[in-house]
C-alpha cells in the first residue's frame, strides 16, 4: 500500500506526496519540519529506502553510532551492517514503480548505510544491479551516496538515464585523521571521475567540513582536486553532533569544534561556519559549479545570501 501525506515544501507550495510506501522501508525523510526561526535547519523532504543498516568505514563521527546504538558495537566503535531481506524490500518497490501517475522521484539509498557496501561482499547479485532491476526505464532515479571505489558494476552496465552516483569527500588531513578507514579522498574522486566519464550524473558532498588548523588550504586543494571531476554539484556540510553520537561514539577528538547548539545537534560557532561557507562556496562558484548546504540553520541560507527556497542539495532533483 502507498500513503500519502500532505507536506509544505520549502517554497510554500503544499503537495500530496507520497510518505511511506509497504511496510515503509521506502519512505520519506521528514524529520525537519518547515523552516520558519532563525535556528531552524532547512532540510528538504526526500525519499530514503532503509536497504541496509550501518557501514563498514567507522568515520569518528558518524550518526549511526548513535542512530543504530542498539545493535551494539564492535570493540573498535564500528557498527555491525545489518542488511534487510530483499524480498521484504522488492514488495514495497514494485508497488511504488508500477504507479506511472506518481511524479518522479529520486530515491536515496545512502541515508542509512553506504549504499555500495554490499557490491560482491556477499552471495548473491551486487545492491546496486539488484536495484536497478526495478527503477531502470521508470520515471525515477536511485541516488547511491558513498565513500566507496567500487563502481565496477556501473560501468558494467548502462543505468545512466536512472542512477546518480554521489560520493561524501573531505581534505585530506581531516580523512586521515577520521575517516581513516575509508578509501582517500583521491581515491573516492578518481572513482568519481570515472562515473562521470562513463555519462553518470556525479554528485559530491564536502561533509563534514571541519575547521582544523590551516583548513584554508586543505579544502582550496581538495576543492582543486573536485574542479576536474566536474560534479553536477556540491553539497556543503559543517561538523555537526546529534545527542546520541556524542555519547555513542568511540573518538571524541572532533567534538572540540562543536560550541553551539541548534536543532541538529551541536556546531562549530556561527561565524567560523559562515567563513568555512563563503570560502569554499566562493570557490565552487569561481569555477561555475553549483552547491548548497546541508542541515544549517535558516538564519545561514540568509547570512550567505543563498535563497533556501530553491536549493539545490544532494538528495533532491
Amino acid at each position: 500500500m502507498i500513503k500519502y501525506k500532505e507536506y509544505k515544501q520549502l517554497d510554500g507550495e503544499v503537495r500530496n506526496q507520497v510518505s511511506t510506501v509497504g511496510e515503509g522501508l521506502l519512505r520519506r525523510f521528514d524529520k525537519t519540519p518547515f523552516p520558519v526561526s532563525d535556528t531552524d535547519v532547512v532540510c528538504p523532504h526526500f525519499m530514503l529506502l532503509a536497504w541496509a543498516n550501518g557501514c563498514p568505514y567507522n568515520c569518528a563521527w558518524c550518526y549511526l553510532k548513535g542512530t543504530f546504538r542498539f545493535y551494539g558495537q564492535k570493540p573498535n566503535g564500528r557498527i555491525p551492517m545489518v542488511f534487510k531481506t530483499r524480498d521484504r524490500i522488492g514488495k514495497g518497490i514494485s508497488q511504488f514503480v508500477a504507479d506511472k501517475s506518481l511524479p518522479p522521484e529520486i530515491i536515496d539509498t545512502g541515508e542509512l548505510s553506504d549504499s555500495l557496501m554490499d557490491e560482491g561482499t556477499r552471495e548473491g547479485s551486487p545492491f546496486s544491479e539488484w536495484i536497478m532491476q526495478f527503477f531502470d526505464g521508470t520515471q525515477h532515479k536511485v541516488m547511491f551516496l558513498t565513500k566507496s571505489t567500487n563502481i565496477q558494476q556501473f560501468l558494467k552496465h548502462e543505468w545512466q538515464k536512472n542512477a546518480i552516483l554521489a560520493w561524501s569527500v573531505n581534505s585530506e588531513e581531516v580523512a586521515k585523521k577520521w575517516e581513516m578507514y575509508a578509501p582517500t579522498p583521491q581515491e573516492r574522486l578518481a572513482a568519481a571521475r570515472e562515473a562521470r566519464e562513463a555519462g553518470y550524473e556525479v554528485r559530491l558532498r564536502i561533509d563534514p567540513m571541519v575547521p582544523i588548523l590551516g583548513w584554508q588550504d586543505e579544502y582550496k586543494t581538495l576543492v582543486d582536486w573536485i574542479c576536474k571531476v566536474e560534479p553536477s554539484r556540491v553539497t556543503l556540510g559543517c561538523l555537526r553532533g546529534l545527542t546520541t553520537t556524542l555519547i555513542y561514539c568511540k573518538d571524541k577528538s572532533w567534538t572540540v569544534y562543536l560550541t553551539e547548539k541548534s536543532n541538529w545537534g551541536k556546531k562549530p560557532p556561527f561565524s567560523e561556519r559562515l567563513t568555512m561557507y563563503r570560502t569554499v562556496g566562493d570557490q565552487l562558484s569561481l569555477n561555475g559549479i553549483e552547491w548548497g548546504i546541508c542541515k544549517d540553520t535558516l538564519a545561514m541560507w540568509r547570512a550567505l545570501g543563498l535563497n533556501f527556497k530553491t536549493v539545490k542539495c544532494n538528495c533532491i532533483w
